[in-house]
Formats: structure tokens, sequence, C-alpha cells
């Protein structure tokens, strides 16, 4: 049976977005902007400048985002899928969609354009934003992985703000080669949802329509950390 994942998060903003969007932001309002962030609960923030190729393939014409990343409840993760489940993972991104339109407020009252991207808009993937980054990897079983962990929700923010410490490199690409021989995901997913390549038949997972999360739960990065898995695949190239 198929449960309901989750629903629109209704609009909270207070402020309109300034008629002269400023486009630079201080290093100290932007420390003191993930200060904010990180008291409300998220886990991090990455930034994405998108290229002119992407914002072509998906028709866009914005260019800087702010993610917001949070740690989905562990207790949650380790639940089997049910409505409960689906109704908690829910109740928890309403949460945190609450407090982005917060953040995006604290931005339009300091001068800023922000807007909150609809993550349940089809029409751009979030995922991929997040690749645009350079700061996340996608994982054997199909999560986007950033460094704070595996078990993330994400929210975005797109802005004016033009100087954000975008990474022009991404230091996580050995997390492929590492999947590569890992292969705990593919032996416990009880749907059977890899193919004989080890690559995810996204019809058979059940993870966005039942709230699986199987995979998540044995997979080391989930279990140990990305630092200590790292160091565990470092010393295995020696």
């Amino acid at each position: 049976m198929r449960f309901i994942y989750h629903q629109p998060v209704p609009n909270f903003y207070t402020h309109e977005n300034p008629h002269h969007p400023k486009t630079t932001i201080s290093d100290d309002f932007l420390i003191a902007f993930k200060d904010i962030a990180l008291d409300l609960g998220f886990a991090g923030l990455s930034y994405s400048r998108l290229s002119d190729e992407f914002k072509k393939e998906w028709g866009i014409d914005w260019d800087n985002i702010i993610i917001l990343k949070y740690f989905m409840s562990d207790n949650i993760l380790k639940m089997k899928p049910s409505r409960e489940k689906c109704r908690l993972e829910d109740e928890e991104f309403q949460q945190f969609g609450k407090k982005t339109f917060a953040l995006a407020d604290v931005l339009r009252e300091n001068g800023f354009m922000a807007d909150l991207i609809n993550p349940l808009d089809d029409r751009v993937s979030l995922r991929s934003i997040a690749m645009q980054s350079n700061d996340a990897v996608i994982t054997r079983n199909n999560m986007c992985m950033f460094k704070e962990g595996l078990n993330l929700g994400l929210f975005m923010i797109m802005t004016s703000i033009e100087n954000l410490p975008f990474k022009k490199e991404n230091d996580m690409d050995w997390v492929r080669d590492y999947c590569s021989t890992c292969g705990v995901c593919i032996d416990r997913c009880p749907e059977k949802a890899f193919d004989e390549n080890g690559m995810v038949i996204r019809k058979a997972c059940t993870a966005h329509r039942e709230g699986c999360s199987i995979c998540i739960n044995f997979c080391p990065f989930y279990k140990r950390g990305y630092e200590k898995v790292k160091k565990r695949y470092l010393r295995m190239k020696k």
C-alpha cells in the first residue's frame, strides 16, 4: 500500500523581498546567519552556484543557493514502513520547512532577496542542486550524502547573494569507489531494488512512497560516520 509522504509546506514569510536586493554579504553576517541556522537545529549549510548548463537544462534563471541540512530522526529511521512513520517524517519536514522560512525572512529583513525553493516541485531536482555545491556525493543506495551524514533532509533558499563561499572542487569523490567495494545496502535491501550492476531500481525502491530506510540503517556512513569510514578507506588503499 502506498502511503502519503510529505505535504506542501505553508507559506510562513513575514517580510517581503527588497525592491533593490543586496548582492554582497559580509563575513560577519554570514557567520551570524549560520549560527542562527545551527541554533534552529540545522546540521549545517552548503552553497551552490548553478552553472549556465544546469540552468538551461532545468529551465530556471536563478543562480545562488543556500542549502540547509537537517538530521532525520534516528528513532524514525529505525521504524518499519508505516503510515505512522510517514506521518512523523512529514511532521519533522514541516518543522524544518517553517524554520527555513524564518531564515529567509532574516535575509529579506537585511536587504537580500531570499525565496524558499519548493522541495516538492518536480520541475527542479534538489539532489542535482546539491551536487552543484561540490559538497555532496550520491551513494550506492542513491542517497545524497554530505559530510555531516547520510541521514539528512534538505531545504534550499535561492538568494541574491553572489559572494557565498562556493566550493570549486569536490573532495568526496572517493565515496563512489568505497561504495563499489561495500554492497551492504544491496545485501540488506528487502525489495531487491538493485540491478545486476548494483544500481538502484527506482520503481522497486520503496523509500519515497512507503518510508523504507533499511539501507540507511545498515550503511557504514550512517553507523560509523563519514570521517571514520574515510580513515578506514585510506588504510585500505595503502
